[in-house]
């Protein structure tokens, strides 16, 4: 007979590993909503609660006048979640968003496959109105748009490389957007929302929010008229003479301030993506080159401090002299002619400018280069300043003791030749130069800029003799001819230079250039022309001065600046009068 075993013993074998069974739901239970509560809850919290930035408004870049160079509107980042896209409807949605968008179809359509993601960004930069367009739009499902803001620059390319563009992030990536990008782009703030898994906020959470700090606007001290007029004149010569760039660089005398500052070719901005990095750089503050005969004014200056000239000193000139192993040349030849100091700068004489100097000596030229500022990056915040080439004055080789006189073999910026005339036109005081005139504070108060740094470079006097030869380069004898202006007094110089060029290793071509100020008796404004490498002729006086008058002309006219009605002094210009 078959005995059973005894159920009584299954049954407590079951009910004990029931039991322990659920002793274990049951601690898991004790420990998720007793002991470590507070931790899943905060979990669960930092689940639903996401952080979302509020951008900040950028500030404005504007004009001395207020005009604006770059501003700040709003706009929409448009994004799709693709899962929510069915397959058979992509191509026609990808029409649809491409043709309101600007982008191209197939990018589009690329997007709306990526079903393994809720989050595909459609575009930046997208027009509040076509936002919302395609927001209420029924064919369009799953569309989002966020709140930010664009760039836009309203004068194209004005001052372009000296303004600079913002990136796609938001930061300023050259010119003024970059150097002040910390006060224009301000501070951002940031909201706390609970969302759901589709992304959607859950209504009646808490949320935190923290306000964003706009940027404040910055007044740069170019006057947008004059501007337009030196940019549009460089670029004309440029065309002309076929030079690869030009500069033009108009400074207010009294305080140094930057009135234009431009370049051709200049960037874009609306359209910078497409431009060559090369117009991305201000080469009216970035481009090193040798000055020439518009560096004569410095060793001139040298010559009258140290007493061992003067403007009526005669002197047999030659039309070449000897320097250690090189024979150096004036720009025409001649027959050996008395000239006299004052004639020997309006003629832009070479050797006679080297007879100067070695009376000064190269420790003592080299320290009134210095003075004048070569060798050092100019202050006044203008973004991308270069310190040009100084050597010291014990490594020059023999010939370049005399080619530094008359500015070969010694490199600088437009800027730094431009504060040089201002410092001759300002009485021998060398001011900062200056671009920004200043920014708004967090009330929107205007607040002046700090003026520049003032320093005496040479004497009162110094500085009359030589603007009074300058006004006699500009005279029937000078070089400068082209520049003079009808009613107005006019001093400055020619300056035609070897070109060296970095890519080829070697000299090749030339720089041509004029600088000068108005009124010459009583001086307002500095106009600085420079052409590199032109084609269609190369002296300064035949193609940098007609730009300076052009200019000059129409920034006189503009700040209303009237003639001094004065005539010019009667000066001796020849040896023998």
């Amino acid at each position: 007979m078959l005995r059973l075993g005894s159920p009584r013993r299954r049954i407590n074998f079951g009910l004990i590993g029931m039991t322990f069974v659920l002793s274990i739901f049951a601690g898991r239970l004790i420990q998720m909503q007793g002991l470590d509560s507070k931790v899943y809850e905060a979990a669960a919290a930092d689940q639903r609660q996401h952080t979302e930035t509020i951008p900040a408004k950028r500030g404005s870049i504007t004009d001395v006048n207020g005009h604006d160079l770059a501003v700040t509107v709003e706009a929409r980042e448009v994004s799709v979640d693709p899962t929510k896209v069915p397959a058979a409807v992509r191509p026609k949605i990808a029409k649809i968003l491409a043709q309101q968008l600007g982008k191209d179809e197939q990018e589009i359509n690329a997007k709306l496959a990526k079903t393994g993601t809720h989050y595909q960004l459609l575009a930046r930069d997208v027009d509040p109105v076509v936002a919302t367009r395609l927001l209420q739009a029924r064919e369009l499902p799953a569309l989002s748009a966020k709140k930010t803001y664009k760039r836009l620059y309203p004068a194209g390319d004005l001052a372009g490389s000296l303004i600079g563009f913002v990136g796609d992030e938001g930061n300023g990536l050259g010119g003024m957007e970059q150097a002040k990008n910390s006060l224009l782009a301000g501070r951002d703030g940031e909201q706390r929302v609970e969302t759901g898994r589709d992304g959607q906020r859950i209504p009646m959470t808490s949320s935190q929010r923290t306000a964003p700090v706009d940027g404040q606007d910055v007044r740069l001290t170019i006057d947008r008229d004059i501007q337009w007029a030196a940019q549009k004149s460089i670029a004309e010569e440029v065309r002309k003479s076929e030079a690869d760039s030009g500069t033009v660089i108009v400074m207010d005398v009294q305080t140094a301030q930057i009135i234009a500052m431009a370049n051709a070719p200049e960037l874009d901005l609306n359209n910078w993506r497409k431009a060559p990095e090369s117009r991305y750089i201000n080469k009216a503050a970035a481009d090193v080159f040798e000055p020439g005969s518009t560096n004569k004014v410095i060793t001139a200056a040298a010559a009258l401090e140290a007493r061992v000239v003067t403007p009526d000193t005669v002197y047999q000139v030659p039309d070449s002299i000897k320097c250690y192993d090189q024979v150096l040349r004036d720009a025409h030849a001649h027959k050996v002619e008395a000239l006299t100091f004052r004639q020997a700068m309006a003629q832009s004489s070479n050797v006679a400018t080297v007879m100067a100097a070695r009376k000064v000596g190269s420790q003592k030229l080299y320290e009134m280069l210095k003075a004048f500022g070569f060798g050092t990056a100019p202050g006044g915040g203008v973004p991308g300043a270069e310190a040009g080439l100084l050597p010291d004055y014990r490594k020059w080789s023999g010939s370049q003791s005399c080619t530094v006189a008359y500015g070969q073999g010694v490199s600088v910026t437009a800027l730094q030749m431009a504060s040089v005339y201002q410092t001759i036109a300002n009485g021998g005081v060398k001011i900062e130069p200056q671009i920004v005139a200043g920014t708004t504070d967090a009330s929107g108060r205007f607040v002046p800029a700090a003026p520049g740094k003032q320093t005496r470079v040479v004497s009162e006097t110094t500085a009359k003799e030589i603007a009074t030869m300058l006004e006699s380069a500009v005279g029937e004898e000078g070089t400068g001819q082209l520049a003079a202006i009808d009613g107005y007094r006019v001093a400055g110089k020619t300056g035609t230079a070897n070109r060296y060029d970095a890519e080829l290793g070697r000299y090749d071509g030339y720089t041509a250039s004029f600088v000068g100020f108005a009124p010459a008796d009583k001086p307002r404004l500095v106009v600085l022309s420079v052409l590199q490498n032109p084609k269609k002729g190369h002296f300064g006086g035949q193609l940098a001065a007609p730009v300076f008058k052009d200019v000059m002309t129409f920034a006189i006219k503009s700040k209303k600046i009237p003639p001094t009605g004065s005539a010019a002094p009667t000066v001796r210009t020849r040896a023998g009068q």
